[in-house]
C-alpha cells in the first residue's frame, strides 16, 4: 500500500460494560473520552490526516462486530468517504480475532485504507508482512480470549447471585423497582403492585384476558412498558410497534403466569448462545433459579395457583357482562374430568340455566350430566356454610386450647390420623427388618430381598411424608396468623350474605364434580385443617368431660 498526501481518518472509539467505567448516570465513559483526546493528538501530529468523523459504540462489548457506529463507518468505507481508521489500540477494534484479522488483512486493503492502532504501535501501511501474518493475529487472539475469559467469570458472578436470590436483572418485572440501596434486591411499587392485584381480581371473577386488558385501557392505566419510561426507565421491547402503546391480552397473561407476584424470585429463564452472540435461548423449565422469601409477594400463593388453573380456561363472558359465570374454572364432569358447559334456555319467556358436560356438548362421548344452576348453589352454600361454622368453631377451640395450657406435643399424640399413621410406619419398618433374618436363613434370595426391601422403603418414606403434613395441618391451628384462617377471616361478613356468590366459591372451594344422576363431589379448600379443629374440638370436650369427672 502507497502512502498518500492526504487522508480522510474515521476515529473509531469502544468500550462495553465489562471493560470499564462505564454508565453512572454520565453520558459518557471516561474512557471514551481519553480514547478521543489520543487520537485527536495523534492526528494533529499528522498533516495529511483530517478528521472526517467519529464513531463511538459506548456500552458495546467487543466479542462481535455488531455496533451500529462501527456499520456506519463501515458503510462510509465502502461509499469512499474514509481512506484511513484509527483506534486506540487492537482490543477497541474488537475481540474477536478471526473477523478482525479478516478486516484488517483482507477487507481494508481492498477498499485501500490505512489501519492504525496507536498504543500497538501499528501501522498497515508501515507494517512488513511478518508483523501483518504473525503478530496481529497473536495479539488479536490474546483480545479474544480476554473476552471469553471475561464472559466466564461474568456469568459465574451472575449465577452466584441468582442462587442466593439476588437479583441480577438490568430491569424488574412490572409491580417492583429496585432497592434505591441494594440494586440486587426488589421492593415494591406501590402504584404498580395495586394494578396487578387489580388484574388478578378481575381474573379469579372470571374476566378473560382481551377483557382485562380492555378495562386497564379505559381506566387509563399506562402498560408496563409506558409506565417504565414515565419513571425515567431506558426500557424497550420487541413487542413496540410505534404509536401508542396499550394494554394487550399478552401483555396481561404475561403478569398472570408469572411466579414472581407470589413472592418467588424467578430467574435464568434464557442464557446467551455465547461470548461472541449476544442474542438468548430459553432454557428449560426445570433449570430455571427458584428462591423463595426474598422479596414481598403481592398476590397469595392460594390466588397464583388458582388463576394458573384458568390459565388453561376460555373465560368467556356470562351473557352481556365481562365476566364469565361464577362457576367458572371450579365445575367438572365427574366422569370424563372435562369442563362443564353453562346453558341458557328460554321458554315463553321464562330463563332457566343449567349445566352440562363440556364434551358431550361438543360431541366428544359422555353423557349430559344436566345439572341446574339453582340446584347447584343451593347444595354448594350449605356445604361452604358448614365449613364456615367450623372456622368460627375453630376460634373459641383455640381460646380453650390455651385456658388449658395444651401444647402441639400434646394434641399430636391425641391425633387420630397422625396415631395410625405411625402405627402403619412401624409396621413396615418392622417388615424391613424381619428381611435381614430372612435373608440370613435362606427364606428369600438376594433379587427378593432387594425388591420387598425397596417396597417397604418406599412405603415408609411415603408415611413419614403423610406424618409430617398432618402435623403441620396441627401446628398451623397454633399458628397466631394461619395464612388460610386469615383468608377465611375476610370473609366471615360475606358469608352473613348468605348467598353462593364468585369470591365465596374462590375462598371456599377446590373444584366441584358432577356425577351422572345429579351426584356432586365438593371438595373444598383447607379441608385438612377444619378436620384437625373438629378433632380439636373432640379432644378438648374430651378433657373437659374428664376434668368435670375427676379423671386425669
Amino acid at each position: 500500500m502507497k502512502a498518500k498526501e492526504h487522508y480522510n481518518v474515521a476515529m473509531y472509539l469502544r468500550l462495553s460494560k465489562d471493560d470499564g467505567d462505564f454508565g453512572g448516570g454520565k453520558t459518557e465513559s471516561d474512557s471514551i473520552g481519553s480514547q478521543r483526546d489520543l487520537i485527536r493528538s495523534y492526528i494533529r501530529s499528522h498533516k495529511e490526516m483530517e478528521l472526517f468523523d467519529i464513531y463511538s459504540d459506548d456500552g458495546y462489548s467487543g466479542a462481535n462486530f455488531d455496533r451500529p457506529q462501527f456499520k456506519r463507518m463501515m458503510k462510509d468505507v465502502e461509499e469512499g468517504n474514509v481512506d484511513c481508521i484509527i483506534v486506540k489500540d487492537l482490543s477497541r477494534f474488537g475481540r474477536d480475532y478471526i473477523e478482525a484479522g479478516r478486516l484488517i488483512q483482507k477487507t481494508f486493503p481492498a477498499f485501500c485504507v490505512r489501519f492504525i492502532a496507536i498504543t500497538d504501535n501499528f501501522d498497515s501501511l508501515t507494517a512488513d508482512h511478518n508483523e501483518t501474518s504473525l503478530v496481529l493475529p497473536i495479539k488479536n487472539f490474546v483480545n479474544d480470549s480476554y473476552c471469553r475469559d471475561i464472559s466466564q467469570k461474568v456469568k459465574s458472578q451472575k449465577k452466584m447471585k441468582r442462587e442466593k436470590g439476588e437479583y441480577v436483572g438490568a430491569f424488574v418485572v412490572y409491580g417492583y423497582r429496585k432497592d434505591p440501596k441494594n440494586k440486587n434486591r426488589i421492593i415494591r411499587d406501590d402504584y404498580a403492585a395495586e394494578v396487578v392485584k387489580q388484574i388478578f381480581a378481575w381474573r379469579i371473577q372470571g374476566m378473560s384476558t382481551p377483557t382485562i386488558a380492555k378495562k386497564l385501557d379505559e381506566r387509563g392505566i399506562l402498560p408496563p412498558m409506558e409506565y417504565k419510561k414515565c419513571r425515567g426507565e431506558n426500557f424497550s421491547t420487541g413487542f413496540s410497534k410505534g404509536g401508542k402503546m396499550s394494554w394487550s391480552a399478552v401483555a396481561v397473561r404475561r403478569i398472570l403466569v408469572n411466579e414472581m407476584y407470589a413472592g418467588i424470585m424467578v430467574q435464568g429463564k434464557t442464557e446467551t448462545i455465547n461470548y461472541k452472540e449476544k442474542k438468548a435461548a430459553a432454557r428449560p423449565k426445570e433449570e430455571w433459579v427458584r428462591v423463595s422469601g426474598t422479596h414481598e409477594a403481592i398476590i397469595s400463593k392460594e390466588d397464583f395457583e388458582f388463576v394458573q388453573k384458568l390459565a388453561f380456561i376460555d373465560c368467556k363472558p356470562s351473557g352481556k357482562g365481562e365476566k364469565g359465570h361464577i362457576f367458572t374454572g371450579l365445575l367438572y364432569c365427574g366422569d370424563c374430568g372435562g369442563l362443564m358447559f353453562r346453558r341458557v334456555n328460554r321458554y315463553k319467556g321464562k330463563e332457566s340455566v343449567s349445566f352440562i358436560c363440556g364434551s358431550y356438548n361438543k360431541r366428544q362421548g359422555c353423557t349430559r350430566h344436566t345439572t341446574k344452576e339453582e340446584d347447584l348453589k343451593a347444595v354448594v352454600l350449605a356445604a361452604i356454610q358448614s365449613q364456615a361454622r367450623l372456622f368460627l368453631d375453630r376460634e373459641t377451640v383455640l381460646n380453650r386450647l390455651n385456658q388449658m395450657e395444651i401444647g402441639f406435643d400434646e394434641v399430636v399424640r391425641f391425633d387420630k390420623e397422625i396415631k395410625r399413621l405411625y402405627e402403619e410406619q412401624e409396621k413396615y419398618g418392622s417388615l424391613r427388618s424381619a428381611l435381614y433374618e430372612d435373608l440370613k436363613r435362606g427364606i428369600l434370595t438376594e433379587e427378593d430381598f432387594k425388591n420387598f426391601k425397596e417396597i417397604y422403603e418406599g412405603r415408609y418414606q411415603e408415611i413419614q411424608k403423610s406424618i409430617e403434613k398432618q402435623e403441620q395441618a396441627v401446628k398451623d391451628l397454633f399458628k397466631s396468623k394461619v395464612e388460610s384462617g386469615a383468608r377465611l377471616e375476610r370473609f366471615k361478613e360475606v358469608m352473613a350474605v348468605m348467598e353462593c356468590s364468585r369470591e365465596v366459591l374462590v375462598a371456599f372451594v377446590e373444584r366441584i364434580d358432577i356425577y351422572e344422576g345429579n351426584r356432586m363431589e365438593i371438595t373444598l379448600k383447607h379441608k385438612e385443617l377444619f378436620q384437625k379443629a373438629a378433632m380439636l374440638e373432640e379432644y378438648v370436650c374430651g378433657r373437659m368431660s374428664r376434668k368435670e369427672r375427676g379423671v386425669r
